[in-house]
């Protein structure tokens, strides 16, 4: 078999996460790319999680609607997966909770004789479906070894006596393959940030990107990083603004609801000119919504969060690798033209696992920032040609560096006078215009296929893993912005140039990116659209293209 996917489901508390992690990185082990998403309610105790992984020989970043493998710690994993299931789907299972054909493991026996706690039982699964699915018993070792951090000789234990308990019924064939680095969109932003000069991260912990805050903390010893988790969210942006008046280049971590929270001080950052980053993991909407489920709904809140005009960094990386690349490039834009940027994710992005090929993560080159001279006649907000003042941090010897929300002169002095006023307003517009100048010298827009491509799919955020096959599949040209704000219009026309149709893909019911195309002159043909929380399978979403196309 050259690709495989899995469902392993249980209730809260029985480790889904973790276990799909390790057939992940047993996948991995073997020469196979990987894909993982993770579906769990917003629940404390109970309710059922399921992780469905997917491992092919190339580069994917979408689940089937179909599965080869059930892994079923509960009763729920066979009765509500029922529609995944093929003719020849294997089901392994617990015989203690579930009533199945398939393989079935004596779960509860093996814990109780090997003096193991429950949640053991997802290792003795994974034991039973590695040898269900012909995969050696020292290739599963191995990874145990080095993914399973606790008890792992009473891990190992119990997973041997699964494998032991099971048969072959499907032979996965090792791929000679390199094997890559897997790890989630949230370890990707994190490692992007510390690779752009992260000094500061802040956070108020809200789904999808409170792991991104547990990430950060766990090396921030290693990478010299100071981590805070103030009270609330409008805590986290104020002290976010302070450390970055401070000379640290500064994130803060949150989801829709939390941003809210943050949006006079995002103004704030607009106002002052202080560089601050926000990574903004999207959920189902509006207000608490699905607080575990994707969106693509909050892309012209982000694009026009605050009140006032001032300009703003939004990128949208769509897998692992752009996740580094863009993270990286946004803290050092924000930094380059003192802006406010944001890191536009969502809980499929986020939350899902990929294998992270290094050699595609490729940060684009950007200048440092625009250094002031520290003396007597330095002014924070010194107007320049292209809006940007020359930037000091305190403590400078012989320089008053005062910052203000309020307008001000060059100074930072309060004023209402008109002309100060419109002239500082004029400043921030001439500094928007260099971002899009920036933006315009970067690979803003990414690109797969060519001209001989007929027809057009345009995708954004964490789409693209699926549009990229739907457009291989179907001869499609494939376009991705990345960079939402300021837009990359002209790289755009360039990549849409063509006779044929241009269809997007989004996760929202409005279009919001079919919308702010048609604002900046690009019109469509038609769309395709998702808004209940889930992720395009990769069948649905080949099928519903073609009909558009028809």
């Amino acid at each position: 078999m050259k690709e495989i996917s899995v469902l392993i489901g249980g209730k809260a508390g029985d480790g889904i996460n973790i276990a799909g992690m390790v057939v992940a990185h047993l996948f991995n082990r073997i020469g196979y790319r990987v894909y993982m998403y993770f579906d769990y309610p917003s629940l404390i105790k109970g309710g059922h999680n399921f992780a469905i992984i997917r491992a092919a020989e190339g580069k994917i970043g979408s689940h089937r609607e179909k599965v080869d493998f059930i892994l079923a710690l509960n009763q729920d994993s066979v009765e509500f997966h029922k529609d995944l299931a093929k003719a020849d789907t294997v089901v392994v299972y617990d015989n203690d909770r579930v009533r199945s054909e398939g393989i079935g493991v004596p779960i509860a026996d093996i814990l109780k004789e090997e003096g193991a706690p429950p949640v053991m039982g997802n290792s003795c699964i994974i034991g039973a479906f590695a040898r269900a699915a012909g995969i050696e018993w020292a290739v599963l070792e191995e990874v145990f070894k080095k993914q399973v951090r606790k008890a792992l000789e009473q891990n190992l234990k119990v997973a041997r006596r699964g494998f032991d308990t099971a048969a072959e019924k499907k032979k996965i064939v090792p791929l000679m393959h390199d094997t890559f680095p897997v790890i989630s969109g949230n370890e990707a932003i994190g490692l992007g940030l510390i690779h752009g000069g992260l000094d500061t991260y802040v956070a108020y912990p809200m789904t999808p990107t409170s792991n991104l805050l547990h990430f950060l903390a766990a090396v921030a010893e290693e990478h010299e990083i100071a981590v805070f988790h103030p009270e609330n969210e409008i805590g986290v942006m104020l002290m976010a603004l302070g450390s970055a008046y401070a000379g640290k280049k500064t994130a803060v971590g949150t989801s829709g609801g939390g941003f809210c929270l943050m949006t006079e001080g995002f103004s704030m950052a607009g106002m002052s000119e202080i560089p601050v980053v926000v990574v903004l993991g999207q959920r189902t909407g509006p207000s608490t919504g699905l607080p575990t489920y994707t969106a693509q709904s909050d892309l012209h809140f982000a694009i026009h969060a605050g009140q006032g005009e001032f300009p703003r960094l939004v990128v949208a990386p769509g897998d692992a690798e752009q996740a580094f690349s863009w993270s990286s490039a946004a803290l050092r834009l924000a930094w380059r033209c003192q802006v406010p940027a944001i890191i536009l994710g969502d809980k499929t992005l986020c939350e899902g696992i990929y294998s992270f090929d290094q050699a595609e993560a490729i940060s684009p080159g950007i200048s440092p920032p625009f250094e002031g001279i520290p003396g007597p006649g330095y002014t924070r907000y010194r107007i320049t040609e292209n809006g940007i003042s020359p930037l000091l941090s305190p403590p400078a010897k012989d320089a008053v560096i005062k910052v203000n929300s309020y307008a001000h002169d060059e100074a930072g002095i309060t004023t209402e006078k008109a002309d100060l006023v419109a002239a500082m307003t004029e400043k921030r517009e001439r500094k928007g215009n260099f971002l899009q100048q920036e933006v315009n010298a970067l690979p803003s827009v990414h690109l797969e296929g060519t001209a001989g491509n007929r027809n057009t799919l345009i995708c954004w955020g964490s789409t693209l893993g699926v549009c990229r096959e739907v457009a291989g599949n179907l001869g499609l040209r494939l376009v991705q912005p990345i960079v939402l704000e300021p837009l990359p219009v002209e790289a755009l026309h360039r990549a849409l140039e063509g006779p044929g149709k241009v269809v997007v893909v989004e996760e929202n019911v409005y279009g919001q990116l079919e919308l702010l195309l048609a604002r900046n002159g690009i019109r469509v043909h038609g769309h395709v659209r998702r808004y209940d929380g889930r992720p395009f399978p990769l069948e649905e979403l080949e099928a519903r293209v073609r009909e558009v196309l028809a």
